[in-house]
């Protein structure tokens, strides 16, 4: 990771749709996911910046700390929340670390429609467990029907086949893979992920929490990738 660092809000007036932000912890929650992932990072989720609305998180997480901003309520497992708010809990209640990755190119109107194509048919998923993370992981390496595996990530979905799931729709990945081939580490750039059509995302960005940064109020101390 490059030692380049922003604060949190020169990275939300920097973010674009499809930016990458990756986070890394050190609870026992997070040593296993990175542990069974193989991956440095614990959890990985997408900006989604469409016009007038304040910057967005789309990701999955095992705990309901936010209001999903698709649903209005608080559950668990794949959700939509306000960027800043999702940061500062992920740093401040979570002991997160957390890095931006920049798309190297804007988003169509197309492309936004497909994301929100995706948040409307995932939002609420529920999350896996962390027991059966290894195992996940492994059989995304299994070469199996793409059907299939789609099937299956419409039934529980974690962090990276949440974003990989929005990227193929978006035409950033290519299909040949399902969402569960990816990891957290994948959007690493140490992984060296090939996207479509000569898109590329920057190197990490470490973003600076503000030393008064706040939780929003009720969220509770719950983690997942």
């Amino acid at each position: 990771m490059s030692g380049a660092s922003i604060s949190l809000d020169e990275a939300l007036d920097l973010t674009r749709t499809g930016d990458v932000w990756l986070f890394r912890g050190r609870t026992v929650p997070d040593r296993a996911i990175q542990v069974t992932t193989n991956s440095p990072v614990n959890h990985v989720g997408m900006s989604v910046v469409i016009e007038d609305l304040p910057p967005l998180m789309w990701h999955a997480e095992l705990g309901r700390s936010l209001p999903d901003m698709w649903s209005g309520t608080h559950q668990r497992g794949v959700q939509l929340h306000d960027l800043r708010d999702a940061v500062v809990v992920w740093a401040t209640r979570y002991g997160q670390r957390g890095w931006l990755r920049q798309l190297d190119r804007p988003v169509s109107r197309e492309m936004e429609d497909a994301v929100l194509r995706t948040i409307a048919r995932l939002d609420g998923t529920p999350f896996p467990s962390t027991a059966r993370l290894a195992g996940r992981w492994l059989r995304g390496r299994v070469p199996i029907p793409r059907r299939r595996l789609t099937e299956a990530a419409l039934e529980t979905a974690y962090c990276a086949e949440v974003v990989a799931s929005t990227y193929q729709a978006m035409g950033l990945l290519p299909a040949e893979r399902g969402p569960h081939w990816y990891d957290p580490g994948r959007f690493w750039s140490g992984d060296d992920l090939e996207l479509s059509n000569g898109a590329r995302l920057g190197g990490e960005i470490a973003v600076r929490i503000p030393p008064d940064a706040r939780a929003t109020r009720g969220a509770r101390a719950e983690t997942g990738a």
